[in-house]
């Protein structure tokens, strides 16, 4: 009756009736190694106490024999019978044994947990790593999109600057023109000097005529511009260059400006910009304030 002996060593070892009886019958009564495995594996599971439904003599392995069938009291006279009569010492050096067996089944079973609690450990460092990496690859892709994005905006406003500067040039010219054929047809026509008196003991000094002057303007901020015009050339050319040249953004609404001499003091009208520079009195060169237009 080893399987009698196994279920009577499972019970002094300490475990439930009910557990060692479904470890033995569930193992196909292969003996008390098999059974203390399945018990320490579903030590925890909720419907370990739960009794099966198999009869006693089923979970044994072998059929109830009549004595079982009448009562407690006959299953237990046929059991008294039929037992092996064990010794204290050898009850005692077996219990040892089954002690030693579930202490060897504890350490493999927590040496098990260590391992699969290592590999958990493992598992989630190396789905950490993979989320950083992803969260760092999300963050370097909305980087570039943002860099890209700039790029793009930056272009747009060099393009449209540029296209700024071609209608400014464009109005240049086509102003540069108008006035500069204006002042072909204004200008005066050039008088022929008169008779000048003799003198025994010198020649007469002859006047020079100037082709260009140097015109400085200075602006509100303090600083100046100097260029070089035609001396027929109108003063509305020099109005236009300063216009171009005073340093404000292309593109941004510029005020008109009011030219001023410094000495002697004179604000120039529109009707003076009409007039070469040479018939204003400012050839070979001259200095220019610059000042707001008030508005009208």
């Amino acid at each position: 009756m080893a399987e009698l002996t196994a279920l009577e060593s499972l019970i002094e070892m300490g475990f439930p009736r009910g557990r060692a009886e479904k470890a033995l019958a569930l193992t196909g009564n292969q003996g008390i190694e098999a059974a203390m495995d399945w018990l320490m594996e579903h030590e925890d599971d909720p419907d370990v106490d739960e009794p099966l439904e198999t009869p006693l003599g089923h979970i044994l392995g072998r059929e109830p024999t009549s004595s079982e069938q009448v009562g407690p009291e006959g299953s237990g006279s046929a059991a008294g019978e039929s037992k092996p009569i064990l010794t204290e010492e050898e009850r005692q050096e077996q219990t040892k044994r089954m002690l030693e067996l579930v202490a060897q089944k504890q350490r493999e079973r927590e040496e098990r947990e260590e391992r699969e609690a290592l590999e958990r450990e493992k598992q989630r460092r190396r789905q950490g790593q993979e989320l950083s990496a992803a969260r760092q690859k999300l963050q370097e892709d909305e980087m570039r999109r943002a860099a890209e994005e700039r790029r793009r905006e930056k272009a747009e406003e060099l393009a449209a600057r540029q296209r700024v500067r071609e209608k400014i040039e464009r109005d240049k010219a086509e102003r540069a023109k108008k006035y500069g054929s204006v002042g072909s047809q204004s200008s005066p026509p050039a008088t022929e000097p008169g008779p000048v008196p003799s003198s025994p003991s010198q020649e007469p000094p002859t006047k020079r005529e100037y082709d260009q002057c140097r015109i400085q303007v200075r602006l509100p901020d303090g600083t100046s511009l100097t260029q070089t015009f035609r001396a027929r050339e109108q003063l509305a050319a020099v109005r236009l260059y300063v216009e171009l040249h005073r340093g404000e953004e292309p593109g941004q609404d510029q005020d008109p400006v009011q030219l001023l001499s410094g000495f002697p003091r004179r604000a120039f009208s529109e009707a003076d910009m009409e007039r070469p520079l040479q018939e204003l009195g400012l050839v070979p060169s001259a200095v220019l304030i610059v000042a707001k237009k008030c508005p009208s």
